[in-house]
């Protein structure tokens, strides 16, 4: 047997050990970065959904002219268990005096695991639409970070009563602050998974939170038919991130869900990865490799079948919906394609509800959100009109 030179041994495993060191340091360096104590309860409280915990400055991206808070608050599961939620309150510093309306904003897809909470990331207000306006008129901002991004607890991702219970009982807990005074009126927005918790928050709102009666929903291009999304969905790089994310959620959330029935091999360990990242912040570059490395689904049995199918049928807002929506929809959308929000809309309006239904042409699933949408402006009349109480249509609109 020949030889192998001490040298060449000594580089060759010099060389293993520098490339392990290239894929794991990336790894392991975009991790979530784990949430400060601000997020967990340091001692036993009273529990009542809506209940303000703690309050605190925040200053990270808040906008010049503004004042911001996070907040951690109570809530509760879908089993009806205590839970903790925190949520980012802000309001310019010019604001009217007297309490003022609330816009409650709902995000899309940030994650799924804690450290995902947008106010943990490096930019908490990216894709917040019509941001500047919104303050201009003097509103607050109550946006909630949901369940289990922030505070403990598993995320409930495109669970639509759990995520809207979090952002109806953010705008309870802003009630009880100091520093800002917080009238009865609510409007709320939400964009993408945040078009879904909006859109159920108005069906729950008059039994789980009837002291917060919304004048108003707009949702922008909503997660609204969840088995026709995410069937449509499942082949392309970000499509199969939501739905790590989608899998993994239901699998913890639902006992009849099985994360293993529908994902399988290799596949399965990179989308558990996935879903163990978030989509925004410094490790959304990783998450974003590992989905275009994957190549197709992540799926391995329809995610329309079986109780994953029969879940996601559950989760799809049909409301009813007492008070006046709005859905605004970009038609260059590739991830919540217009064809399939037209037929949601069709379908919802067939059903006796009343829906103002706007398509942007030329904006996808970011840009119908950008400054220089006409989304922008047409979002903030809707929203003055709902709050002053002036009367909706009564009839669908396209």
């Amino acid at each position: 047997m020949r030889h192998v030179p001490r040298r060449l041994l000594i580089a060759l495993g010099t060389a293993l050990l520098l490339a392990l060191l290239l894929v794991f340091a990336p790894w392991y360096l975009t991790l979530p970065t784990t949430p400060d104590p601000f997020y967990s309860a340091t001692h036993r409280v009273a529990f009542r959904p809506g209940t303000l915990l703690r309050q605190e400055p925040f200053t990270r991206g808040v906008p010049e002219g503004a004042v911001a808070w996070r907040i951690l608050h109570a809530t509760t599961r879908d089993d009806g268990s205590p839970a903790l939620a925190s949520a980012i309150v802000m309001v310019a510093r010019d604001a009217p005096a007297g309490p003022r309306p609330v816009v409650a904003w709902a995000h899309g897809s940030t994650g799924i695991v804690r450290g995902c909470a947008p106010s943990l990331l490096r930019d908490p207000f990216a894709h917040v639409p019509a941001l500047q306006p919104l303050l201009a008129q003097g509103w607050v901002y109550v946006a909630t970070d949901y369940l289990g991004l922030g505070a403990d607890g598993i995320h409930p991702y495109l669970v639509g009563t759990g995520q809207a219970r979090s952002a109806l009982d953010a705008v309870r807990a802003a009630r009880q602050m100091a520093g800002v005074a917080v009238s009865g009126r609510t409007v709320a927005w939400g964009h993408s998974q945040g078009g879904n918790a909006a859109l159920w928050a108005g069906t729950l709102a008059p039994t789980y939170a009837p002291d917060v009666p919304l004048a108003g929903i707009a949702a922008i291009a909503p997660a609204s038919d969840l088995p026709a999304l995410v069937d449509g969905a499942q082949h392309t790089p970000i499509g199969r991130i939501t739905s790590a994310y989608l899998l993994q959620a239901y699998s913890d959330t639902y006992g009849d869900v099985s994360f293993d029935a529908y994902a399988r091999g290799w596949p399965a360990r990179v989308a558990r990865d996935i879903a163990s990242r978030c989509l925004a912040g410094r490790g959304a570059w990783f998450t974003a490799l590992e989905a275009l490395a994957l190549g197709g689904s992540i799926f391995s049995a329809p995610p329309t079948s079986g109780p994953l199918g029969q879940r996601l049928a559950q989760n799809t807002p049909v409301g009813p919906w007492p008070q006046p929506v709005l859905v605004a929809q970009g038609l260059a959308d590739a991830l919540v394609p217009a064809d399939v929000q037209s037929r949601f809309v069709a379908a919802r309006c067939q059903a006796g509800q009343v829906i103002d239904y706007r398509r942007y042409a030329g904006r996808d699933h970011l840009s119908v959100l950008a400054a220089d949408s006409p989304l922008t402006q047409e979002l903030v009349a809707w929203t003055q009109r709902r709050l002053s109480g002036a009367p909706a249509d009564a009839a669908c609109r396209d």
